[in-house]
């Protein structure tokens, strides 16, 4: 009986719920890559939208940091993503963001956009996220990194 209580303990932490999803945004932010493996898989992938320096898909989680060091680096860690809203369905989460920075060195060239991720999740953590621009935003993204 004991094993049954601790089994759906563990299957209830690993649920599919809009504070997983926000824990495993917070969780890239502390650089501890035990913690970040509890809530992305090794194996992941990840799809950067446009036609620019970032985009493309980032395939394995050092790949998927490495991306995210880059970032921090090409804005002067300006780089931030404000939460609008989170939806869950099945095995898939979107997150509705607003992200905002500048380019390192050039605090007048900015970035100012709605993005839609879409993460798809398995036993708890994230296996794909792919992000999505809406309107000119597109434009201004590639113009951002380029």
């Amino acid at each position: 009986m004991r094993s049954g209580i601790a089994t759906s303990e563990r299957q209830r932490s690993l649920r599919l719920t809009e504070e997983r999803v926000r824990q495993a945004y917070d969780v890239l932010g502390t650089g501890d890559k035990q913690r970040i493996q509890e809530y992305w898989a090794e194996d992941m992938a990840w799809l950067v939208p446009g036609s620019n320096q970032i985009s493309g898909w980032k395939r394995g989680l050092d790949e998927f940091l490495a991306f995210m060091d880059k970032v921090a680096y090409l804005t002067d860690n300006s780089f931030q993503m404000s939460w609008e809203r989170v939806l869950i369905t099945g095995d898939y989460s979107a997150d509705i963001r607003h992200n905002t920075g500048h380019r390192a060195g050039d605090e007048n060239k900015r970035l100012d956009i709605d993005v839609v991720h879409v993460l798809r999740w398995r036993d708890g953590k994230v296996v794909e996220g792919k992000g999505a621009i809406f309107g000119d935003g597109t434009a201004q993204f590639d113009k951002f990194w380029s």
